[in-house]
């Protein structure tokens, strides 16, 4: 590695080295490679030790960099595709990523329940499932359905965890799928999310929220989150893979 002077800039110093580290990610970096530690990259560009962990910083909320305890800070893979226009399937076919974690009866958060179509109070199934990728968790869904809507549905009292929400999925593909529509938000992850993901509460995330239709009502609600700094809205047919290059 050679060394780098900072010019001088019209944008904060912190911001400009941002960039500056950026092509060097690009051009000199692996895939999960450790970079230098912070006093020789400080000596590289000249700059004190506090611009330089704030350029880092930046990076890793924008999903460039992961710093892992233990082990330093390392290049991140690039971001998970989000599908905006997603294909007309009901969650837990085997075209989705998604890991059944378990399933409980609760009463919805009531923008939940407003669009269920639910009394204020009346206890509908969730399913908690997550989704990971390069041994990562990146995005943790809640997904709502009302007891009306799979009056077949049998739960054995012994059914727990993965198996549960198994079967609450499985009811729920019985229905014919007459639709969807989605809306995407940014957002801050709550505390059960922040833990299934790995992050603190607070940190930003992208919130999906998807309303599935079945004999002309709404079937089911999921809400996603995703993590915003390994997540990328994708649109269009195309192969995401294609799309998912930093």
């Amino acid at each position: 590695m050679g060394t780098t002077q900072l010019e001088t800039a019209p944008e904060p110093k912190y911001w400009h080295l941002k960039t500056v580290l950026s092509d060097a990610l690009d051009s000199e970096f692996a895939v999960g490679e450790i970079l230098p530690n912070e006093r020789d990259l400080a000596a590289r560009f000249g700059v004190a030790r506090a611009t330089l962990r704030q350029a880092l910083e930046q990076l890793e909320l924008e999903g460039r960099l992961q710093r892992r305890r233990g082990v330093g800070t390392t290049v991140a893979p690039p971001r998970v595709g989000v599908a905006a226009d997603a294909e007309h399937a009901w969650p837990g076919t085997t075209a989705d990523d998604w890991q059944p974690v378990g399933s409980a009866e609760a009463v919805p958060p009531a923008a939940v329940a407003l669009l269920l179509g639910t009394g204020r109070d009346e206890v509908v199934h969730t399913v908690r499932r997550t989704r990971s990728s390069n041994g990562q968790p990146v995005a943790a869904e809640l997904l709502y359905v009302p007891a009306a809507g799979v009056p077949g549905l049998d739960l054995p009292e012994t059914a727990s965890g993965p198996a549960r929400a198994l079967a609450v999925l499985g009811a729920l593909q019985e229905l014919r799928l007459e639709g969807h529509d989605r809306a995407v938000e940014l957002g801050s992850a709550r505390a059960e999310d922040a833990k299934q993901l790995d992050r603190l509460p607070g940190a930003p995330v992208l919130v999906v929220t998807t309303r599935y239709f079945a004999d002309g009502r709404t079937a089911a609600v999921s809400v996603a989150t995703y993590r915003a700094d390994t997540c990328r809205l994708t649109f269009g047919e195309g192969d995401p893979v294609g799309l998912l290059a930093s």
